[in-house]
């Protein structure tokens, strides 16, 4: 199995995961122009894509979702509060009702070859869900917009062999900077999003003896950078109650607004 970020940040995600045979987007929230181009720079197309799965409706994960429905007819994947919600966004515009497929946090179906478990999530969004993307022999994670995580949760995570996962601010960062105050306290909620430091946390209770590389993502333009995010989360691995350290493994960081290297299982 692989894995390309081919955009990740606040301004826009999109991420293919894929095998040997099949390959699908997770979200859709860069321009289609820009998801061609990406798909391209890995040797891929975006109208040989199987699906798109879509974790929430903010539009920073579906800004070009609809064209690609209307342009490819690519089946769409979301939970209902998702699929109803994103009805409601006018700059989405018009997608063909037959192309929804609506999903259920828990159940898992089928893409291809690849067996997808939705995950729900705490976020401030109609019904906001992770993804994990499983073959008979590898599974792949991708968890962002995580404003917070439980025990259930790590149980959920165990055994990746990659995971692409949110690293989204510094929280002093992000307490000193030029953001609202309201704002402030949304993306530091329990409905917001993952710090750098909750992001090391998480990761040192997910890590074992085959797991293979972690990749950074939606890293805040305003609020953190890609070495801070890379040396933070470094250290929390090193200094938590595991076994691990940060240097056991790769860590990569996505890039805002390109297509990053391909991760493989």
């Amino acid at each position: 199995m692989e894995l390309c970020s081919i955009a990740s940040g606040s301004s826009g995600n999109c991420i293919c995961v894929g095998t040997e045979d099949a390959h699908l987007l997770i979200d859709a929230g860069i321009s289609g122009k820009r998801i061609e181009t990406g798909l391209n720079s890995i040797g891929l197309k975006t109208s040989e894509m199987e699906a798109i799965l879509i974790t929430h409706e903010h539009i920073d994960h579906i800004a070009g979702l609809g064209v690609l429905a209307r342009r490819y007819g690519l089946p769409i994947y979301g939970t209902q509060g998702t699929l109803d919600a994103i009805r409601g966004v006018k700059s989405v515009g018009k997608i063909e009702e037959s192309l929804l497929h609506p999903i259920l946090p828990g159940e898992a179906f089928q893409v291809r070859d690849m067996t997808v478990h939705p995950i729900s999530i705490s976020h401030d969004a109609a019904d906001p869900v992770a993804y994990l993307v499983q073959t008979d022999s590898h599974k792949i994670g991708v968890i962002t917009d995580l404003g917070t995580y439980n025990d259930d949760l790590v149980e959920q995570l165990q055994h990746l062999d990659v995971l692409l996962l949110e690293a989204n601010h510094d929280v002093r960062m992000l307490q000193t900077g030029s953001y609202p105050y309201q704002l402030k306290q949304r993306i530091l909620s329990d409905r917001g999003h993952l710090s750098n430091v909750l992001s090391g946390q998480l990761l040192g209770r997910l890590l074992h003896d085959r797991f293979g590389s972690v990749v950074l993502g939606h890293l805040s333009q305003e609020n953190n950078f890609a070495e801070l995010a890379y040396e933070t989360v470094r250290l929390e691995v090193s200094m938590g109650e595991n076994p691990y350290k940060g240097d056991d493994f790769p860590i990569y960081v996505a890039k805002r607004s390109e297509a990053s290297q391909m991760v493989c299982a």
